[in-house]
């Protein structure tokens, strides 16, 4: 009984898995095209030149809604801290360097991880890999048109690099 029921078994999960594959598109879609503005330092223990003043940074956070901020400190690209925003409660967050945009740890992102390495390629990028959304920022790993390997992270927005370091 064993032995009649395996070829038929194998025989449909076979057919299952042929069955599943996406069909072409008969019809052409549209493309469409976006420019990004690429605003990147580059990760030290400080922030890079160019980079806006850590008052500077203070502001950036204050004009997006929070009051009190404690524990900033410039780590692995960006500025990192807590803020408590108009509802009291405090926050992690992370603020570009040279963009002052805050990027709040819970938020959600705009872009799917397919179009995070759908706008890096459009940069230049090549070999992108081990995409990953942590602490408000997308994080990946790529390679340069001149082949060096980088750390990117990745603005959850419009997919513009805030930071980079060299691997």
């Amino acid at each position: 009984m064993i032995k009649r029921l395996l070829p038929v078994l194998i025989g449909l999960s076979v057919c299952g898995a042929a069955l599943a594959q996406n069909m072409p598109a008969t019809s052409q879609s549209a493309t469409t095209t976006t420019q990004t503005t690429t605003t990147v330092s580059t990760w030290t223990t400080q922030p890079p030149s160019g980079a806006l003043s850590e008052d500077a940074i203070k502001t950036a956070i204050a004009d997006a809604g929070y009051k009190e901020v404690k524990g900033l400190k410039f780590k692995d690209g960006v500025w990192h801290g807590k803020a408590r925003g108009g509802n009291k409660q405090w926050v992690k967050l992370a603020v570009g360097p040279v963009n002052g945009k805050v990027y709040v740890d819970d938020a959600p992102s705009k872009l799917d991880k397919d179009e995070v390495s759908a706008k890096l390629s459009a940069a230049g990028y090549q070999k992108i890999h081990d995409v990953e959304y942590e602490h408000g920022l997308w994080s990946a790993d790529a390679e340069t048109s001149h082949g060096h390997d980088v750390d990117l992270l990745v603005d959850p927005d419009d997919g513009s690099v805030v930071a980079k370091s060299r691997d």
